[in-house]
């Protein structure tokens, strides 16, 4: 990745505090519990990867789409905008930041409607009611929101050259790896953690899962393995209610008692950081 991560608007302005995370949660948690709250970014973060595998956008506008969606509701409430809106929109606008090209209108409207019918119904069983006019609309606050930051550094790369540091062949921790890098986007460790520390954190496990030996490796490296340690428990708990969580059963309920938004998107109330300072566009690209 082209750049330098460190002098960046992710580092400077988007790697959240943990308690501030929650703070800026506070209205939506009024109504939902934590877990729930979990639930409903688990779930868009599934209709965004669901959307862009329709699209066949690469993995990376996936990824960075789904940044965008957790960086807009990590300074707003769910009711601002719908997140059913939200998705699509943070899909159009990273395809062009990731240089994947424009999609058309006609296209994202269609296979908004096409997904929904056809993987979500049991979530939302009426007609996708969005046109682009909507996601126009919504885009242009997602960029004011965002002060233009749009360059998401990503745990792929520094995963591919960790592991190229230890083996040149082992192609099945890699593997392993690059899912659990996936399944983090579920998570908030991409808000709270620069993306190399999330690559070793799923590295350590994917070596645990291939009964792999790499204490040494890792005792070499300067980095605070307690910030590892709890990253790499971030996704354990998230596979923990994997386990005893059937979506398509629950996940109806968990939306209704989602604060609902208009049907038109509105300006959100907080622009930018919630302690007044003005976020800066980056020059950096991938």
């Amino acid at each position: 990745m082209a750049g330098n991560f460190w002098q960046s608007s992710h580092y400077q302005q988007w790697l959240l505090d943990k308690q501030d995370l929650i703070r800026e949660r506070q209205s939506d948690l009024k109504v939902l519990s934590e877990e729930d709250y979990q639930k409903i970014m688990i779930f868009f973060a599934n209709f965004i990867q669901a959307l862009g595998e329709q699209l066949k956008v690469r993995q990376q506008v996936i990824a960075t789409a789904t940044v965008y969606f957790k960086r807009f509701y990590a300074r707003n409430s769910l009711k601002s905008i719908d997140p059913w809106l939200m998705a699509p929109t943070c899909i159009f606008l990273a395809s062009k930041v990731e240089e994947f090209g424009v999609i058309s209108n006609s296209r994202l409207v269609s296979t908004c409607q096409t997904v929904v019918k056809n993987k979500f119904s049991h979530a939302y069983p009426q007609e996708y009611p969005y046109r682009i006019s909507n996601v126009l609309e919504c885009e242009f606050y997602l960029l004011e929101m965002m002060d233009c930051c749009l360059v998401v550094y990503h745990p792929y790369r520094p995963l591919t050259q960790f592991v190229s540091d230890f083996s040149n062949t082992d192609d099945t921790i890699l593997a392993v790896a690059w899912r659990i890098v996936n399944d983090s986007l579920r998570t908030d460790v991409c808000l709270l953690y620069p993306p190399y520390m999330i690559a070793l954190a799923a590295l350590h496990i994917a070596c645990v899962i291939q009964q792999k030996d790499l204490k040494s490796w890792f005792a070499e490296l300067s980095v605070d393995m307690d910030k590892i340690l709890e990253i790499t428990k971030q996704i354990l708990k998230l596979y923990e209610l994997w386990k005893n969580y059937d979506e398509k059963k629950e996940i109806s309920a968990v939306l209704n008692n989602m604060p609902k938004a208009r049907t038109s998107p509105t300006p959100p109330p907080n622009q930018g950081p919630s302690d007044g300072t003005q976020m800066s566009q980056t020059s950096q690209s991938t």
